[in-house]
């Protein structure tokens, strides 16, 4: 059942205090908060992604015809720090296709901000002190705990998750009716984590995991240890994923690959291989050493409210809009 107008109300009030702080906190670090393009020629190329694309009907030489409405707004904000800005931050709407629920809208709030200087281990530190500022509105706080993702997985679950071997993993999973079809390994640690590790998670607790297998690197530097390491994090508020971070990669070479590499994975599963962002590779060499990390703004409100359903904190849903 949809909640009522007073709640909504309530949601809407609170998350007017909520940007006023997130402005506050990041002024007070010298962040500076920047808009970037809704609308992009590239596409997002992550597989478990799909997002929405326009056409654009003006003159030809306007730029390429097909658009698509921005997933994150973590491209620009790159293209912006190898331009030499400095830190920044963007508080915005984002899109994702098929993603509905009680814990997803398709058109959702996200914050995401860059720090120059910094890596994942630090920034994430700064991430869960926003978190406990933000639970203060609530005159809440939550202990922060923070573990590799090696170590959470020996302690949760008794394995190895960078040596285990498939009927390994497959195994605490038993229970669930899982389609096997076409999953690869990093599917069952993704499976691993959702249905085994994060409800164990104390529920008003700040859990962060960092150090994540290689082959999950995304936008991340690989730190190459034994065995090498995707050098970024997440951070979970009670038992819900709240944040996505990663000390930056900024090898053009390196990330056109990854790239490629998703499109060829989007098209074993059936999907449209997206556009590559070619402004961010023609200055991702540039980028001075950073880290970044996207915050889901309606699952924070969610914690803030004790509530288990997106639409609670959205003036109208999906279904509504």
């Amino acid at each position: 059942m949809a909640p009522d107008s007073r709640v909504r109300h309530g949601a809407l009030r609170l998350r007017a205090r909520l940007n006023a702080l997130i402005r506050d906190f990041f002024a007070e670090r010298g962040v500076a908060e920047v808009e970037t393009p809704i609308l992009s020629a590239a596409g997002n190329t992550e597989p478990n992604i799909e997002g929405f694309s326009t056409v654009f009907a003006g003159p030809v030489g306007a730029g390429a015809r097909q658009r698509f409405l921005r997933t994150s707004p973590e491209h620009p904000l790159k293209r912006l720090l190898a331009s030499g800005f400095g830190d920044c931050y963007e508080l915005g709407r984002v899109f994702r296709n098929g993603e509905s629920g009680s814990s997803h809208n398709p058109e959702f709030t996200m914050l995401e901000w860059y720090r120059a200087g910094f890596d994942h281990r630090r920034l994430m530190l700064e991430c869960a002190q926003f978190v406990r500022a933000a639970l203060a509105l609530a005159q809440r706080d939550g202990e922060v705990t923070t573990t590799s993702y090696r170590e959470w997985f020996r302690h949760g679950l008794g394995m190895d998750p960078f040596i285990a071997d498939e009927r390994t993993l497959r195994a605490p999973l038993a229970e669930f009716r899982i389609d096997t079809d076409g999953l690869t390994r990093d599917d069952w640690l993704d499976l691993l984590l959702t249905h085994r590790l994060q409800p164990a998670l104390p529920r008003d607790g700040i859990t962060v995991v960092y150090d994540f297998p290689a082959s999950q690197c995304s936008l991340a530097r690989i730190r190459h240890a034994n065995p090498p390491v995707a050098e970024r994090f997440e951070l979970y508020l009670g038992q819900h994923e709240l944040a996505n971070g990663y000390h930056e990669l900024n090898d053009a070479a390196e990330q056109r690959l990854r790239f490629e590499r998703d499109n060829l994975r989007r098209l074993d599963r059936g999907r449209a291989e997206m556009p590559i962002d070619e402004n961010l590779l023609a200055v991702l060499d540039g980028l001075p050493d950073c880290a970044g990390v996207a915050l889901g703004v309606d699952r924070l409100l969610m914690h803030l409210l004790g509530s288990e359903d997106i639409r609670s904190v959205l003036a109208f849903p999906f279904a509504e809009a």
